[in-house]
């Protein structure tokens, strides 16, 4: 097997409440108020859209608000996986990947383990690129181990997604791999927002379902797959070694399009530091810069203090 590069779940195609559109010649990200399944193809338009997306729409051009789906793993930390993030803007390798408290942060010694303050408090975060990125795996249809992936950077998505992993996970005494679930957009108006609707994503029973229902059908599923030889407990774990094998989860070709749909370029990430700034022939990589900046901060001695990720201010999906 080879070592370090992280084996993550089997994606077949991706959901998304948002598109990458074409605006003055520049590829943008543009949000949604409905759920498109695609492929993992694109073309000079987008997203090739999956053929599942049109089976699930009641009729034709319908809004897509709700999908039912299934889990791939009993451990909630295993389907969802939200982290703070920081990429190379220009390779869409990942740099900084922390939950709050540590980090994981590749620099010019390889990757090392470091405390983690949260963008907030972070000064190789400013510019506001190292923010929340969480990425969902569901199961849509009868594929029993591909998934469907939500990637979001959206507070209100996974803090909501986070809550109810575990509450049903707790409830059903554990069965998240064989509830029946239904993934829904909401909408919701803040301050923030300037009062526009924000749209994102909740996870809930299936509509008409209650939920003595859905975990009575679970208990159900779940002993004709124990009966069946299917040790869930097993994939559970082979699936925790296989994403422990690599330091960072997403590849350089995966962090391209993450970076491109998810942290647009909002102005240079490094206004307000104190990067002195140099000729454009000779300007350093976000690395270099990285490199640079966590030297700076050894050498004074600063100490990172902890701050969790319910300070994150992140709106949207």
């Amino acid at each position: 097997m080879l070592k370090g590069l992280a084996i993550t779940p089997p994606v077949i195609g991706r959901i998304s409440i948002g598109k990458v559109i074409v605006k003055e010649g520049k590829r943008l990200p543009a949000k949604d108020d409905e759920f498109t399944l695609t492929s993992q193809i694109q073309n000079a338009d987008g997203w090739i859209v999956h053929p599942v997306d049109e089976t699930l729409r009641t009729t034709p051009g319908a809004k897509l608000r709700s999908i039912p789906v299934r889990l791939l793993f009993d451990d909630a930390d295993l389907n969802l996986r939200a982290n703070y993030h920081l990429f190379d803007r220009k390779t869409g390798r990942p740099l900084c990947v922390g939950n709050g408290e540590t980090c994981r942060r590749s620099l010019s010694a390889g990757v090392q383990t470091l405390p983690c303050p949260a963008p907030e408090g972070c000064d190789l975060a400013s510019g506001g690129h190292c923010k929340p990125y969480g990425r969902f795996h569901v199961r849509i249809g009868d594929d029993s181990t591909g998934t469907f992936i939500f990637r979001t950077t959206g507070f209100n998505s996974i803090r909501t997604l986070t809550a109810r992993l575990m509450y049903f996970r707790a409830v059903s005494g554990g069965l998240l791999s064989t509830l029946p679930l239904e993934l829904r957009l909401r909408g919701k108006s803040t301050p923030q927002s300037h009062r526009t609707a924000i749209y994102y994503v909740d996870l809930t029973v299936p509509s008409g379902m209650t939920m003595a229902e859905a975990i009575a059908s679970a208990r159900a599923e779940s002993e004709v797959r124990k009966a069946a030889g299917f040790d869930q407990a097993a994939l559970d774990e082979a699936a925790r070694l296989g994403l422990a094998l690599g330091a960072f989860e997403e590849s350089e070709e995966e962090g391209a399009a993450v970076v491109e749909e998810f942290f647009p370029d909002e102005g240079d990430i490094w206004a307000g530091s104190d990067v002195p700034p140099v000729a454009p022939a000779s300007k350093p990589g976000l690395a270099d810069k990285l490199n640079q900046k966590a030297a700076r901060i050894n050498g004074n001695g600063a100490s990172a203090s902890s701050n969790p990720l319910s300070r994150a201010t992140q709106h949207g999906q």
